[in-house]
Formats: structure tokens, C-alpha cells, sequence
């Protein structure tokens, strides 16, 4: 066998170099994409919840996710299609976000038992190549929803569609790409382990005898999955004819060196902070719900004002053409920055004025086209960071006042009534989720100013 001692040493620096360009370059690409992949998908799922062709899955916000795991992809009967369905995708949707929010992108946290996760989910359904002869059963379902969504669309709905399928087929090849970067990393970073934790020690006769190899991982290398097909590809490289191999692993292994290291990669700002009115302008159509909702509560809370005297006290004030008095209700929240109770009374009427208003401009910064998103293209960064600090305040003041009023309902209503009560918990979660979203991309477009201003004082100039 060749004395790999040298070839060690270079695969060692060169692993460590790609680690660092992984960490720094790639990675953050591959969570963007996703990012990307899951918001297309999200305006997808709304839509045949709103078309009425998916339902809408009751647990979706109790769901606790402690790792990644690929909803069911195999065939269904037909008398639940549309309910087993619905849950495929609802469960699809919550792997997403947790993988885009919760998981960690990192050359270490990424091994090739997690990958496989990310592969499964990402082959959930198929978006690179739907068709409507296809036979596997998610892809087939999916053709015939988007099929129904697109009989007698209407332009907005048109374009919601084709936009999130070119996104989803676009980032499905973006992600799959930078995944084969890790892979094929952690390939050859498993098989430095393999020569330096269980090779080492081998007689020259035992390193190409696999039982033997198999017996000493176990006690070497514990817990970690032994793959053959590797250990054979070292035993090759590692042979008296496998110097071009080995120099082949180094040649691939290799940082690319494509652009100058002073010059850094261009950051469009301004789209990060649109993304972010966009992500927080999808909190309109969950609070026109809300409202609906909140409408009915407040007209049973009322209705237990019938009693005689107070009939005779509504004729008097319509006799003195008086307006009707306010419906004020005394709610009470914490206040998360202070610990403390906050009592508050809130005139129902006004607020629900509010509401609306609120709904048409966050309904409008949700939008890709139209008037508003063309304004917010001519808008300078201060300008957007201002609107998008606006609206995550005022959405937050309003959230906090609609949970106040969800237990304030649900606590004062009389007994018989209480079963009427409608609860918006599903609706919070949506609305916060919108708000964490904003907030991310706010705090993301602070980091990469912060981080341009430290480049331009190291004398690296930025790349617009």
C-alpha cells in the first residue's frame, strides 16, 4: 500500500478550507433557498385552502417537531383522498418551517443521515416534474388541485400559482445542488475519519479485509453508521495505483477561486426589507377572518342586554337622536418587555375600524404587483426600514389585543353560550408567525449593513 502520510496531511488542510467556504458561502445559499422554496409553497397551500380544495388540518398549531420527518408519500384509498390529502400537506407545510426556522445549517449539524431527511423532503412532491400522467400518488394529487385552482382562476390567483411553481422548480435545483456540496463533503470527510480513527491501526494486511475494517470501526468509531461502499473507495485510493484517485478527491475537494477575495458578493438591502413588508403584510388576510369571527363573539356578549331596562334605554337615546353607547370591553394582557399585567378597555367598534384599515395597507404590502409594491421599489432603505418598524408595532399592538379578547370572550360569556364562542388560536399563531418572519428579516438586513460597514473599514470594497 502507498504511504498516504503526506496525502493526509493535504486532504486534512484541504477538508478544512472547504469547511470554512461551506460555512460562510454555501450554506447560507442553501437556507435562503429554502426560505424561497417554503414562502412559494405557504402561498400555494393558502390558495386551496381558500378555493376550498384542501382542509383545513385542526391540529396543525399542537404539532411539536423534535426532527425532521417526511409526511407519508405512498398511495392513498380514494374514499379519504381529500382528507389524507389535506394532512400531507399540512404536515409538509410544518416540516418546512421547521426546517427553515429551526434547523441548523452548519457543515456539522448537516450529516448524511440528516441529508437523506432534507432529500425525502424535498421529493415529497416532485415540482421540477409534475404532469398529469404521473403515477407517483403526491405528485398526481397535487396536479389535479393545481388543475381545480386554475379552472376559472381569476388573474391574482392566475398569477399566485405560476409564480410559486417556477419558484419551487427553480430552488428545487438551487437546493439540491448545494446539498451535493455537503454530501460530497462529508464523504470524504467520513473517510479521512475512517483512515485516520481505524486504518492507523491495521497491519498492512488488514486494510483491505473488510470484516476486519468493520470490527475495529465498531469499537473506533461507535454510534457511527458503517458504509461499505465508502471504506471500499479508500481502499482503492489508498492502493499502489491509486494516486490519481486520491489527487482526483483533492482536485474536487478544492475551494473554488472564482472571484477576487477583496471584492464581496452584492447584497441587494432593499429586498430584504420588501421581503419583509411582504412577510408581514400576509398577516391581512388572517385578521379579516379574525374579525368575522370576533364579530359574532361580540354580538353574544351583547345580546345579554335584553333585559326591559335596557330596551327602554336604547328607545330613549334613538327619541334624543343620542348615538348608541360604545361596546367597551375590559380585557387584560402581559406585557412581555415590562412582566406585568396590563388592563386595558377596548371600544369594539373602534377597534374592528382599525382592524380593517389595518387589513387594506398590510393586504397591499403582501402584494408583488400593483401600486404599493411599485412605490416601495422607488423608496429608499430608511424609508422601508421606517414602514416595516411601523407595521411590525402596530401588527404586534393589534395581535396582543386579539388574544386579550379570545380569553376575555371565552371567560365572560354565559355558561349555555360558551359552546358558540369561536376561538382564533390558529389565527394568532398564522399572525405571529407573520410578525417572526418580518422581525428575521429585519434583524437580517441590520446584520449585512453592520457587516458591509466592518468590509469597508477592512477596505473591501462591495460589489454593486
Amino acid at each position: 500500500m502507498a504511504d498516504s502520510s503526506d496525502y493526509l496531511q493535504t486532504l486534512t488542510e484541504v477538508l478544512n478550507a472547504r469547511t470554512e467556504w461551506l460555512e460562510k458561502s454555501e450554506l447560507p445559499k442553501l437556507k435562503e433557498a429554502f426560505r424561497t422554496f417554503h414562502t412559494a409553497f405557504v402561498a400555494l397551500n393558502k390558495l386551496f385552502l381558500k378555493k376550498g380544495l384542501i382542509n383545513e388540518d385542526p391540529y396543525k398549531n399542537e404539532v411539536k417537531i423534535g426532527e425532521l420527518e417526511v409526511p407519508k408519500a405512498g398511495p392513498f384509498a380514494d374514499t379519504d383522498y381529500k382528507d389524507e390529502y389535506s394532512l400531507r400537506l399540512s404536515s409538509y407545510d410544518n416540516q418546512l418551517d421547521f426546517l427553515v426556522n429551526f434547523y441548523q445549517f452548519s457543515v456539522e449539524f448537516l450529516t448524511m443521515e440528516k441529508i437523506k431527511r432534507i432529500l425525502g423532503l424535498v421529493r415529497f412532491i416532485d415540482w421540477t416534474r409534475l404532469s398529469n400522467n404521473s403515477d407517483v400518488p403526491n405528485n398526481k394529487a397535487m396536479m389535479e388541485i393545481l388543475n381545480s385552482a386554475k379552472a376559472g382562476a381569476d388573474p391574482l390567483s392566475a398569477s399566485v400559482i405560476n409564480e410559486s411553481l417556477s419558484n419551487l422548480n427553480k430552488t428545487t435545483g438551487s437546493i439540491l445542488s448545494y446539498l451535493k456540496l455537503v454530501s460530497d463533503y462529508n464523504r470524504e470527510s467520513y473517510k479521512l475519519d475512517l483512515r485516520t480513527n481505524v486504518l492507523s491501526t491495521l497491519t498492512p494486511s488488514e486494510v483491505s479485509v473488510i470484516p476486519t475494517i468493520r470490527k475495529k470501526f465498531a469499537v473506533a468509531m461507535p454510534g457511527r453508521p458503517f458504509y461499505t461502499d465508502l471504506v471500499e473507495e479508500v481502499i482503492k485510493e489508498d492502493s499502489n495505483t491509486g494516486k490519481p484517485l486520491r489527487e482526483n478527491v483533492l482536485k474536487q475537494m478544492a475551494v473554488p477561486d472564482n472571484k477576487p477575495k477583496t471584492v464581496a458578493p452584492q447584497i441587494i438591502f432593499k429586498n430584504i426589507l420588501i421581503e419583509g413588508l411582504n412577510a408581514i403584510g400576509s398577516a391581512g388576510p388572517i385578521m379579516t377572518e379574525v374579525g368575522v369571527k370576533l364579530g359574532e363573539n361580540a354580538a353574544l356578549m351583547e345580546n345579554r342586554k335584553n333585559s326591559f331596562w335596557d330596551k327602554l334605554k336604547r328607545v330613549i337615546q334613538q327619541m334624543l337622536n343620542k348615538d348608541p353607547e360604545p361596546t367597551i370591553f375590559n380585557v387584560e394582557y402581559m406585557d412581555p418587555i415590562k412582566g406585568v399585567i396590563v388592563r386595558e378597555r377596548v371600544d369594539f367598534a373602534q377597534f374592528r375600524s382599525e382592524m380593517d384599515r389595518k387589513n387594506r395597507t398590510l393586504t397591499a404590502l403582501a402584494s408583488r404587483s400593483g401600486g404599493a409594491f411599485a412605490k416601495m421599489q422607488t423608496m429608499n432603505e430608511g424609508q422601508l426600514m421606517v414602514l416595516l418598524e411601523k407595521n411590525i408595532r402596530e401588527v404586534q399592538t393589534i395581535h396582543k389585543i386579539l388574544g386579550a379578547l379570545d380569553d376575555f370572550f371565552k371567560i365572560e360569556a354565559d355558561q349555555n353560550d360558551r359552546d358558540k364562542i369561536k376561538g382564533i388560536k390558529p389565527e394568532l399563531a398564522t399572525m405571529k408567525n407573520a410578525i417572526v418572519k418580518a422581525n428575521q428579516r429585519r434583524h437580517e438586513y441590520s446584520a449585512q449593513k453592520e457587516e458591509e460597514e466592518q468590509m469597508k473599514k477592512l477596505g473591501i470594497t462591495t460589489v454593486h
